[in-house]
């Protein structure tokens, strides 16, 4: 809520607005209508709003034109796997994470290596194709500049405001809970 709260109020005065079609339709033709990570044609595809940077505590992602792409929801569900991890080894977005798991620098059984050998059995071309998206990707937000200025604003910034706010609602949810414990305990003894 609070990312969702933050972008609105970050991206209120720009010139496009992250949920109208105006935005959809420039997300779907610099894509070819095609899932950015897989290049499936989303009209084979079940297609859903995607965060480039996900919208958790680890990678900080706002709902802003520049970070909201529409991919398929295979895509989607498989980079989860990169977006919720705290350390990334592999780049340093969980996108760009998602696409640099060609089978060179991970372990044998690596889940997304194996997605990535589901889609392109060929290793060759799935280095290819990883590159390619890796670099349609950089070329699309490159056309978002108040989304990089408020990026490199908010990139140290947001996760630690972010974990502060995670532990803080942590401390207030434990106490209140147990709080109501307490009443209700007190209230039980007094019913027997």
């Amino acid at each position: 809520m609070f990312l969702h709260d933050l972008s609105r109020s970050i991206s209120k005065d720009w010139k496009i607005r992250v949920d109208g079609k105006e935005y959809e339709d420039l997300v779907r033709k610099c894509f070819e209508n095609r899932c950015p990570y897989c290049f499936i044609n989303l009209a084979e595809a079940t297609p859903v709003i995607e965060h480039l940077d996900g919208m958790n505590r680890y990678r900080a992602g706002l709902h802003v034109p520049g970070n909201v792409l529409v991919a398929c929801r295979k895509c989607n569900g498989e980079k989860r796997r990169d977006d919720q991890m705290k350390v990334l080894n592999l780049a340093s977005s969980g996108w760009a994470s998602f696409l640099s798991h060609d089978g060179r620098q991970c372990a044998a059984n690596c889940k997304t290596c194996l997605y990535w050998d589901s889609i392109w059995s060929n290793e060759i071309e799935k280095k290819k194709r990883l590159s390619e998206n890796l670099m349609r990707i950089r070329e699309f937000r490159s056309q978002f500049s108040e989304f990089q200025t408020a990026q490199s604003i908010l990139e140290e910034a947001l996760p630690v405001m972010l974990m502060k706010l995670y532990s803080d609602c942590q401390v207030f949810a434990e106490t209140e809970i147990k709080s109501l414990l307490e009443s209700f305990k007190h209230v039980s003894n007094l019913r027997y």
